[in-house]
């Protein structure tokens, strides 16, 4: 393709790309209080886990028990970590497993139920976890050291 050419289909592209920026909203991240591995730590330790197993292809287990290959992701995320486990319990041959980390029960539990139908159906094992496993002392700080809680001044009193 010529230059010219293809000035003219960059110089048409421009006004789309400004109407959907202009036109469209984006869709907000949420912000976490506390670290995903938090929440991998205390349910891995509990199960006798082994932390970010890795794969001879370099992927990463967030957590392998006996059992499981464990895939943990917070409820935006809820299908990416099927994807994620199924591919685990293949690597592995263990059974994949998400654990969804939800915050708001009452208004995440919808993700929760997704997922729910889809392991009956593609035969995966599935849970969630609260804030009730990070056992947060009185200030709202988890037992990591390193999670964003500690560094998050609005948690602070």
């Amino acid at each position: 393709m010529n230059k010219v050419l293809l000035h003219i289909l960059i110089m048409l592209q421009l006004p789309i790309c400004t109407f959907a920026q202009n036109n469209y909203t984006t869709i907000k991240i949420p912000s976490h209080k506390h670290n995903e591995i938090s929440y991998q730590m205390a349910w891995c330790k509990a199960h006798n886990g082994i932390m970010e197993y890795e794969n001879f292809d370099k992927t990463r287990i967030d957590c392998l028990t006996s059992t499981h290959a464990v895939e943990f992701d917070f409820y935006n995320k809820w299908a990416e970590g099927i994807g994620q486990a199924l591919y685990y319990g293949f690597m592995t041959g263990k059974k994949p497993m998400v654990v969804l980390i939800l915050e708001n029960q009452k208004t995440q539990m919808v993700y929760f139920k997704r997922i729910l139908k889809l392991s009956k159906i593609y035969d995966f094992d599935v849970e969630y976890v609260t804030n009730d496993i990070l056992n947060l002392d009185d200030d709202g700080k988890c037992f990591n050291k390193g999670c964003k809680c500690y560094k998050n001044k609005s948690i602070l009193k």
